[in-house]
């Protein structure tokens, strides 16, 4: 318990920021739609005849004169990239930091055993993501009863819900290859998440590499689907939470055969 009220303590400020960052953000998405409202109704034809780039992005399935289509797209972007951006650096940072900064020397001079040092930092990951969508979600519910819009509860559930287990995923294959480095993990979460989300597009854009879909968790997060099936995709959900248990098996492999002393 005193290493995750560690680690938590020392992504305060990056969690802060991060979330702050997206609230703000979705704030000002959301606040916008009542003026813009019946601008949008008028603007769908020609949003749905952008060719690759509508369907790309799914705005030739949605309605952006109703607030779960405009929230889809504009909200949804937010929500998506900028969750997965901060779950992979967050997790790709947490075991190599230690070799980086020369503090696992310290570290395991404590009669702490490496599973036990793993799983914590895994832990503490993992209660930053739940924590950071959590204010997330309630603030959307507050700033949406606020402009006086119904609220779309299991449409607008599942979309948070599809991008909660997007987080957890990356977070898992990004904590995988935490253990594989020695420097800063930074560039790599920032690299793995992106990575991710333009293998989407691709996928969306052309038919004969749809399989994409299969390797990227954006895939089960497509907010157009989500909305009009009022479900999740449970097949693409459970491939990716398998490839994120492998890697962090793999990490848990490689932590505890590792010579932090070379």
């Amino acid at each position: 318990m005193t290493l995750i009220k560690h680690e938590l303590k020392q992504g305060r400020f990056s969690f802060l920021i991060w979330t702050g960052s997206i609230c703000f953000l979705l704030l000002i998405c959301i606040f916008l739609f009542p003026q813009i409202k019946e601008q949008m109704s008028g603007v769908n034809k020609l949003f749905s005849s952008m060719g690759a780039f509508s369907v790309a992005f799914g705005m030739d399935k949605l309605n952006f004169g109703t607030f779960i289509g405009f929230y889809a797209v504009e909200c949804g972007n937010i929500l998506g990239l900028g969750g997965a951006l901060y779950a992979s650096v967050c997790a790709a940072n947490i075991l190599c930091k230690e070799e980086k900064e020369r503090t696992s020397e310290f570290l395991l001079t404590h009669p702490i055993k490496r599973t036990h040092i793993l799983s914590s930092k895994l832990i503490a990951v993992i209660i930053q993501i739940i924590s950071m969508n959590g204010i997330i979600f309630m603030l959307v519910i507050l700033s949406t009863l606020w402009i006086q819009e119904p609220i779309p509860w299991s449409q607008l559930t599942l979309i948070h819900l599809a991008y909660f287990i997007l987080q957890i995923e990356l977070a898992g294959i990004c904590f995988g290859f935490s253990a594989f480095i020695r420097k800063n993990g930074l560039s790599m979460g920032l690299g793995i998440a992106l990575m991710m989300y333009f293998l989407n597009l691709i996928a969306n854009m052309t038919e004969s590499v749809k399989f994409l879909k299969l390797f990227t968790p954006f895939g089960y997060c497509e907010s157009a689907d989500i909305i009009a099936s009022t479900a999740l995709d449970l097949p693409k959900i459970i491939i990716g939470l398998c490839f994120a248990t492998i890697a962090i098996l793999l990490a848990t492999y490689k932590y505890c055969k590792k010579d932090i002393y070379a």
